[in-house]
């Protein structure tokens, strides 16, 4: 009896280790199913604008993400959804809704790759902002990553060209409040769990946008109804996906990798929308991804060093 009881904890610690245990490849392989339900949001978010107000499209995306992740909950959810930090929580997820607004406005009027690019200046803000928030400490080689990195944010941007397009710098906010976002998702990560966030990161979304949807409200199409809960949907499930992702393998192996998102931004601009990149965009993109890159090889050194890895 003492052989088996010995016996079946030996098997399920074996179990543990391998649930536990850092599998770089599958983290990989999640991180880039993320980026193609990312991607598919954007998409269809652009698609959608084409025919209805901004207010609604973003006012579906927020409250299809609730009812969506409520259901992937389960029987449980109303013991996920209790917050440790509601305040971090709700702020995290007005952070959330802000960068969606201007994100929505700026694609609308940009193509798809162009906002995408743009978009990858925000871990260049986390950078930046973690030194007063975060109080963390950055040395000279990660500053000179963030100088490259707004460098190449100049490139595609081109302020006070004669091609200058004002709607870059609604991408280029939501950049910026999309920092603040992911900085109060390591903050709150220390009180709630991975879904509870998930619910968060909708709600406050909704509650707003279901207030002022009514004011520009447009009769939807019954063939429409669908695309206009696959916003929420697509949202959850990328979502889903990075909380997989990071489970899966460290911050620093599968976060290089939601740059890949910005090819299937060119493929989704290219076959709906007929945009593609200019040089300009790509040059700036190669400077912003070599940037990210470099900064998150010198925070893994850094936590490395610390003994945080």
């Amino acid at each position: 009896m003492n052989n088996r009881i010995t016996g079946a904890v030996i098997v399920m610690n074996v179990i543990s280790r391998l649930e536990n245990a850092d599998r770089p490849l599958i983290g990989v392989a999640w991180m880039l199913v993320t980026m193609f339900w990312f991607a598919s949001l954007d998409a269809l978010a652009k698609y959608m604008m084409q025919s209805y107000p901004v207010a609604q499209v973003v006012w579906a995306r927020f409250f299809f993400h609730v009812i969506f992740v409520l259901i992937a909950m389960g029987f449980s959810a109303r013991l996920q959804i209790r917050s440790q930090s509601i305040v971090l929580q709700c702020s995290r997820s007005l952070f959330m809704l802000t960068t969606t607004v201007l994100f929505f406005v700026g694609v609308h009027l940009l193509p798809l790759a162009t906002a995408a690019t743009i978009m990858f200046v925000s871990p260049i803000f986390v950078t930046i902002l973690s030194i007063f928030l975060l109080k963390e400490h950055v040395g000279v080689r990660r500053w000179a990553g963030v100088a490259i990195g707004f460098a190449g944010a100049i490139v595609v941007v081109r302020p006070g060209f004669e091609d200058f397009d004002w709607s870059a710098t609604f991408v280029l906010a939501a950049a910026l409040t999309h920092a603040f976002y992911q900085i109060f998702t390591r903050k709150v990560r220390l009180y709630d769990s991975p879904m509870t966030s998930l619910f968060y990161t909708g709600l406050v979304g909704a509650l707003v946008m279901t207030v002022v949807v009514p004011f520009h409200w447009q009769s939807v199409d019954v063939s429409d109804y669908f695309l206009l809960v696959s916003l929420g949907a697509a949202g959850g499930v990328g979502h889903l996906c990075l909380i997989r992702a990071f489970r899966s393998a460290p911050a620093s192996t599968v976060a290089p990798f939601s740059y890949t998102s910005l090819i299937w931004a060119t493929m989704f601009g290219y076959v709906l929308f007929s945009d593609l990149p200019d040089r300009w965009t790509l040059i700036g993109a190669c400077l912003i991804i070599s940037s990210g890159l470099y900064i998150f090889h010198r925070e893994r050194v850094t936590r490395h060093n610390q003994g945080l890895t």
